[in-house]
């Protein structure tokens, strides 16, 4: 009897869970397919949750900051979405400033290319093929798709598993699913290179261009997988590149032969199929290649803008960060950091420490009786003492913050001053923030900056090879590899005399 009425209350959990589920659900025809899908998202949400998606990317993933690449990509873009099955939705394209192999694209309009990507294509049409592959994504609603997929497995699994009462099964159930939804994958990659091939003919784009990327893709994946054999790692491909070889896949070619016939082969209306290799190679001169040492060295300097102004002295072995946008002079006889309104100042000079007597020594050089909030300090390994001489002491017309620290026989000391109290700025903040942050360090040379390597464009002669340009380029291991894979001609074979080709430099 216990038995039954556990059954009976698992059983009602599971009616709960299948009733919240189908209140959730509604079917829908697709734009882009034409067939009914059964969705859990609606087109406003599916939106919203793209642009909230997008929001959180950009917080986290760095952009390539080349404005002129941008609007080029953004052209194509809107030509190609303007030519697909959802114009009503607004597109953004975006370039992630990755050297990665990878192209991707987020619900409602959301489009992403790593620039990495962008140096492996040979022209226009090849940039607008992956541009409409993840456009396809979007107007066939794969991402829906795959998250009402994702909840009738959870759904099914916990139904087996309340049915059952075994963990087990409900797990394997899952795995199932999973492995159902792993196998769509090849079927919605397919049908983004069919809707993706069919908005490059009508956006006047050859649809082959969608073959030549995934051959440039499989190329780079064969190469990937000789790379990781010899580190010893396990290689990773683009998600769109399956076992076959886009020449040999029937079902793929069948695809594009399709998206030829897209005007019934009427050749006065037909648009151009052009390549535009000049404009492409135009617009990716310059695009960095691998590290993007520019963005990490303005990265670093932005940085150093938000926390402060850092001044090294690297022959005495010092530093210590001034306020935020204050100026700091090395000027004869002190260090003096001001900000621009000149409303205060922090001032350092050095001199030698005549006593062990931190305090005493710190009223014998300042000339002072009464030191407010005087009490000793200890940072970085150095010992000192800091307080406040009182307004009126002297010609002081507000109070003012000094500090010693010693290191061995030097004494470092620093006074802060306010000139015009003015605005509510706590002064003694910033000054005490400032004398807390003085450290020692090792003197060194200035990091020598690295610049980035970038793709240009040179004029092959007969005397041109990939081998010999690796060398004379010092690209280091696999760099003959790398010329060849941005060149398409990987594995084997040379440039022809006048070819225009890439080289990384």
């Amino acid at each position: 009897m216990m038995h039954s009425f556990t059954l009976f209350r698992k059983t009602l959990a599971l009616t709960t869970i299948l009733f919240s589920s189908l209140h959730i659900t509604s079917c829908s025809i697709n734009p882009a397919t034409g067939g009914i899908d059964t969705v859990t998202m609606s087109e406003s949400r599916e939106i919203k949750l793209g642009k909230k998606l997008h929001e959180e990317m950009m917080e986290k993933i760095p952009t390539y900051d080349d404005e002129e690449l941008s609007q080029y990509i953004n052209s194509i873009g809107q030509k190609l979405a303007a030519a697909g099955d959802r114009p009503d939705i607004t597109y953004h394209f975006t370039i992630i400033d990755s050297p990665d192999i990878n192209a991707f694209a987020l619900p409602g309009g959301y489009v992403y290319i790593n620039r990495g990507l962008i140096a492996y294509l040979d022209n226009e049409a090849q940039l607008a093929a992956v541009l409409g592959h993840e456009i396809a994504h979007i107007t066939a609603r794969h991402s829906v798709r795959q998250e009402s997929a994702r909840l009738g497995r959870d759904v099914g699994a916990v139904m087996t598993g309340i049915l059952t009462g075994s963990s087990t099964v409900a797990s394997a159930a899952a795995q199932w699913t999973d492995s159902a939804i792993a196998g769509y994958g090849r079927e919605m990659e397919l049908e983004a290179d069919s809707f993706g091939a069919k908005y490059l003919r009508a956006a006047g784009y050859d649809p082959n261009a969608m073959i030549e990327v995934i051959g440039v893709l499989k190329d780079h994946e064969r190469f990937s997988k000789q790379q990781a054999r010899d580190a010893g790692k396990k290689p990773r491909s683009y998600h769109g590149v399956f076992s076959t070889h886009p020449r040999n896949d029937k079902r793929l070619q069948e695809a594009i032969a399709e998206a030829h016939k897209i005007l019934n082969g009427d050749k006065e209306t037909a648009p151009s199929t052009s390549k535009n290799e000049a404009l492409f190679r135009e617009k990716t001169e310059g695009l960095v290649w691998g590290q993007n040492f520019d963005r990490a060295q303005k990265q670093a300097e932005k940085k150093k803008e938000e926390d402060g102004t850092r001044y090294t002295h690297n022959r005495l072995g010092f530093t210590l960060l001034f306020p935020k946008e204050w100026e700091v002079k090395n000027e004869t006889k002190a260090i003096v950091g001001r900000p621009a309104d000149n409303s205060a100042e922090m001032t350092l000079t050095i001199d030698r420490l005549q006593q062990p007597n931190y305090e005493a020594f710190l009223r014998d050089k300042f000339s002072i009786g009464l030191l407010r909030q005087s009490e000793p300090i200890a940072q970085f390994g150095l010992r000192g003492h800091t307080g406040i001489i009182p307004k009126g002491t002297g010609d002081l017309t507000e109070d003012s913050r000094v500090a010693l620290l010693a290191q061995g026989s030097r004494a470092y000391l620093l006074q802060g001053k306010v000139n015009t109290q003015e605005n509510k700025t706590d002064y003694d903040k910033l000054f005490l923030k400032t004398i807390k942050s003085f450290k020692p360090v090792r003197p060194k040379a200035s990091p020598k900056k690295r610049k980035s390597k970038v793709i240009k464009y040179v004029t092959a002669n007969k005397n041109t090879t990939f081998p010999r340009l690796a060398r004379s380029l010092k690209l280091g291991k696999y760099g003959e590899e790398y010329l060849r894979l941005i060149n398409g001609y990987y594995p084997r074979g040379e440039p022809i005399p006048g070819e225009k080709i890439k080289i990384i430099e």
